[in-house]
């Protein structure tokens, strides 16, 4: 089986191969870049990268400015480092798509295991079509349309209403949405989902009513009949 394409990028060579060890061991070809220019110029040079793991402090362009240079053409998932703790920088990581948010200092298993949940959810091979109250999800292609129009989602938005759609009628604690769509136990706080669910909601149109708040707990699902 051909191994998985990761790109790390870090201004500091320390942490590329602290990262880059535990990512081999697990079988993964790891490409590096230490600075945001190279990042970009190796990511459209190598089309075939699964994954990127992206620090935000670095020289000649920032981890912000390379997320948003790439999400303009692709939707790879990219997991973004960062030595601020400060939620507004995470807000704006999941606003501009990013999927996953890691502190430093982090423990390289527990990025491991994060990567590893990224790909899985990318990976899936579930050829599946669903089809519900004008709205048309498709796994494979990893594409939504509403009513005939395509809606462009971020990927874990796409993955956020997916869940909603496959656990139609069921109320969802934040708990149980943060375990099953971010796939690890999550140490933050609830507005995670619900800055996703808002921004849901909105590209969803009329749709996005589908979405019930249950005060207290979490959403639930519904097609208006």
């Amino acid at each position: 089986m051909e191994k998985l394409k990761i790109l790390v990028v870090d201004d500091e060579s320390r942490m590329r191969k602290l990262v880059k060890d535990f990512l081999v061991r697990k079988n993964y070809d790891v490409i590096e870049a230490e600075n945001g220019e190279e990042a970009i110029d190796t990511y459209f040079s190598n089309k075939d990268i699964a994954l990127i793991i992206l620090d935000i402090m670095m020289p000649k362009l920032d981890g912000w400015q390379v997320c948003r240079e790439i999400r303009q053409y692709s939707k790879v998932p990219i997991i973004m480092l960062t030595a601020k703790g400060d939620e507004k920088d995470e807000l704006l990581g999941f606003e501009l798509g990013v999927d996953e948010y890691i502190s430093k200092p982090f423990s390289p298993k527990i990025l491991v295991a994060r990567v590893e949940a990224v790909l899985r959810r990318t990976s899936a091979t579930d050829m599946d079509v669903i089809e519900i109250g004008g709205i048309v999800l498709d796994k494979a292609a990893h594409q939504v349309k509403i009513d005939g129009e395509n809606v462009d989602l971020s990927f874990k938005e796409f993955e956020l209403l997916t869940y909603f759609v496959v656990n139609k009628g069921v109320a969802l604690s934040r708990e149980k949405i943060l375990n099953n769509v971010w796939n690890y136990d999550y140490f933050g706080d609830a507005r995670t989902i619900d800055t996703h669910v808002k921004k849901l909601r909105s590209k969803m149109g009329q749709k996005g009513d589908y979405i019930k708040t249950i005060w207290g707990l979490g959403y639930k699902f519904e097609v208006d009949s």
